[in-house]
């Protein structure tokens, strides 16, 4: 697990300084050592957290013919089986590290090699022969991988604040992004805020060949590509849920596992627990006072009965407050989800125990229909399909799901989403988080802003040609690309790194996600109850009472949280930074200073603004320092 940086030059000497700069900025993400590489045309740098071959698997990794360089961020979990079959074709290893595949494979196979990798990573791989520098992501985006493209050349880095802070870029919002993230609560994925910077796409290669100056970009995964599997769904899951546990927890160093009450978290640690021959924590989190929403007298329960060792962390209510602001600079990018402060507790609780490694239960709910409007969705795009009547409303269209949606919004929602285009795909409209925003976001921008996205949709991300074929597979692949890649893998990620731990998501393995899909193709599952597939396939890993637990899901006590937060932020808002880039209008600021919850709101504007402007505020600090820091440029 490591942070990355780098700079391939188009013309003239490659950016050695600022490389340098931002892998001094990655230091939370490999704390344990350094490694870099220059030449004319390339300038490369990566921080190393060591878990796998603690003392031999230092960056750079060269070839033994020095042809090939490479710097990694991430876990390969199947190392083990592909070094014996690169070995048996001819590669010749010289560490006994995981990341040293992506070079061998690559090195037998060029960029179809990388398919062959099953993990989280995203890499950098110099080919000085050919002058060829190849940028990987893997399938899930579990590791980030951001990128500028400028005239003089491209610059890479594991996070957008080194960037910022290095001087590479400058603090300008996109207001398409920022209008989406209000939808949102979060910008979704190639997209970043600001203005010349985006992301690599998870399942994606950026090819950049020196001579000539060609730039290509390959998907190298296709989700929705998955073979079709007719086979008892229980049994097909639970022998790849078997496979990723005996991956998951190869480690050289402790493995601890973030424990809630619930059926993912659940999952996960009887699996480590199931396939690991080490003794193994829990780490668990509740709230001041005990209330409704802790979990921990659950997880506790269940560490016990798995045999675990458990530790508790309780958040009190003060505490949340007081370390906002640097929650929201620890998670890189702007995420409105104030369940934050939980995972960041976590993370630095296991990093205190010296617990540098910890498996999360991200992917279960939008694997196996954990959200209730994904359903509604899929059955809205069914009716939508079958030419049933659709009014104004859809009321005509829903029955039952109607007033489930209704429940989920709040009595006061008087209708359902209007279906502004016929290609609109039903998804996030149907969720509450883009409901609250939709046609009142645009209400708050200056007037400049509201000009500019007086035609921009904001669910555009979800329009697809009809008719829709399969809106279950469809939903399931956008739901991953978007609320489990911008908030559960991005939290996981960010929040695990600015603690120094690697976060490892078993429920989002690439494998289990194909089964899931191609066993869907055969037979549908959105009509089941919610994670049907999945109890059936750990019934006997779990004891009843956790299977047939209620979802409460990885709540704190929001309305105590928001109260506190905005009696210490909200004054920022008015004339503040974002009323400076005209995101919000003077009278909008005001109005969103107080903390205004609407009863259909679950994440409310008034919490989505003040999350952007922390996060903005941040950034333009660290912009000012870079400019004061004449050191750190590079000749022009």
């Amino acid at each position: 697990m490591c942070g990355i940086a780098g700079h391939i030059s188009r013309r003239g000497a490659p950016r050695i300084a600022s490389v340098k700069r931002l892998s001094e900025l990655l230091k939370h993400r490999g704390p344990d050592g350094a490694g870099e590489y220059s030449d004319d045309d390339v300038a490369l740098a990566m921080r190393r957290l060591a878990i796998i071959d603690i003392e031999g698997g230092w960056q750079p990794i060269y070839s033994r013919d020095g042809r090939y360089v490479l710097i990694a961020n991430g876990e390969i979990y199947n190392h083990v089986e592909l070094r014996t079959e690169l070995v048996a074709q001819g590669a010749d290893f010289v560490t006994n590290g995981d990341v040293e595949t992506i070079l061998h494979v690559y090195a037998l196979s060029g960029v179809d090699g990388f398919r062959r990798l099953r993990g989280m990573f995203a890499f950098a791989l110099w080919d000085r022969s050919r002058r060829r520098l190849v940028l990987g992501r893997d399938r899930m985006g579990e590791k980030p991988l951001y990128i500028i493209e400028r005239p003089d050349g491209i610059s890479f880095c594991s996070e957008l604040r080194p960037l910022v802070a290095a001087g590479l870029c400058e603090v300008s919002l996109d207001p398409v992004s920022i209008h989406e993230y209000f939808h949102f609560a979060y910008v979704p994925e190639p997209r970043t805020p600001l203005k010349g910077v985006r992301k690599l796409p998870p399942g994606h290669l950026l090819v950049v060949e020196v001579d000539g100056w060609q730039v290509e970009e390959h998907r190298f995964w296709d989700m929705l590509a998955s073979v079709p599997i007719d086979a008892p769904p229980a049994t097909a899951i639970r022998n790849v849920l078997d496979e990723v546990g005996q991956l998951i927890i190869r480690s050289d160093v402790p493995v601890g596992v973030a424990l809630s009450g619930g059926l993912d978290s659940s999952v996960v640690a009887a699996l480590a627990v199931r396939h690991s021959d080490k003794p193994l924590t829990a780490f668990t989190v509740g709230y001041a006072g005990r209330p409704k929403t802790d979990e921990r007298d659950d997880a506790i329960a269940l560490a016990r009965h798995l045999g675990m060792r458990i530790s508790e962390i309780e958040i009190p209510t003060q505490a949340v407050a007081n370390e906002f602001e640097f929650l929201v600079a620890d998670r890189d990018d702007p995420i409105a989800d104030i369940s934050g402060e939980g995972y960041r507790a976590i993370m630095r609780a296991a990093r205190a125990s010296n617990v540098p490694v910890m498996l999360l239960g991200q992917g279960g709910d939008e694997l196996f229909w954990g959200y209730e409007w994904t359903r509604i969705a899929v059955d809205l795009a069914d009716r939508i399909n079958r030419g049933e009547a659709v009014d104004a409303s859809l009321g005509n269209a829903m029955n039952s799901p109607l007033q489930l949606l209704r429940r989920l919004l709040g009595r006061t929602s008087p209708s359902l989403p209007t279906r502004t285009a016929p290609d609109r795909l039903p998804f996030y409209d149907m969720a509450p988080v883009f409901r609250s925003a939709e046609g009142r976001a645009i209400q708050m921008y200056s007037t400049d802003w509201r000009a500019q996205l007086a035609e921009v949709d904001a669910g555009a991300l979800f329009r697809r040609p009809r008719p829709w074929t399969r809106p279950d597979l469809m939903v399931t692949e956008l739901v991953c690309g978007t609320y489990l890649l911008e908030n559960g893998i991005a939290q996981a990620d960010r929040l695990g790194m600015a603690s120094s731990i690697e976060a490892r998501l078993p429920l989002v393995d690439y494998r289990l996600v194909e089964t899931v899909v191609g066993l869907r193709k055969v037979r549908r599952d959105d009509k089941l109850p919610a994670k049907a597939w999945l109890k059936e396939a750990v019934k006997d890993l779990l004891p009843d009472w956790v299977l047939s637990r209620p979802k409460r899901g990885f709540t704190p006590p929001v309305m105590e949280w928001h109260r506190q937060i905005f009696s210490r932020f909200g004054r920022l808002l008015p004339n503040g930074r974002l009323v400076e880039h005209g995101a919000l209008s003077d009278a909008a600021a005001v109005e969103l200073s107080v903390g205004p919850y609407p009863n259909d709101s679950v994440v409310p504007l008034s919490f989505k603004a003040l999350v952007l402007e922390l996060w903005l505020r941040d950034l333009e600090a660290l912009s000012a320092r870079s400019r004061s820091e004449a050191t750190y440029a590079d000749p022009v």
